[in-house]
């Protein structure tokens, strides 16, 4: 599973997810800092990448635009660090790789999670 992280999350997630198997990227190794989200978007459709990101802007870029790709991983918690969300995220990542394959929008926070099938209906 291809997993682009977005800005507003620490490149420290990289070396936690790769060694569990996930090809994890920063955007900061890829693009500008400043780039607007319709930009990591589209990468992330064209590159078939899922997006992990904090940043709300993404699930209403899919709903917006109705896409069906790329999924969002999206996490809504305080503290974002790996040494403190990695292992739930990890697991959720796996428990949701066929609905990430196929297209889902996954809202997590330290608690629960809703997954939404793409395209989203508003």
């Amino acid at each position: 599973m291809k997993i682009l992280l977005d800005m507003n999350l620490s490149p420290t997630w990289v070396p936690v997810l790769q060694p569990e198997g996930f090809q994890a990227f920063h955007w900061s190794e890829l693009g500008a800092a400043n780039a607007v989200d319709i930009e990591i978007f589209n990468w992330a459709r064209e590159q078939k990448a899922i997006v992990f990101t904090h940043d709300l802007d993404f699930g209403a870029l899919l709903a917006i635009t109705g896409a069906e790709a790329p999924s969002v991983f999206q996490i809504r918690t305080h503290d974002l660090t790996p040494t403190v969300l990695g292992p739930r995220a990890i697991a959720l990542l796996r428990r949701f790789e066929n609905q990430l394959a196929e297209g889902a929008l996954i809202v997590a926070d330290e608690l629960r999670e809703r997954v939404r099938i793409l395209p989203l209906v508003v």
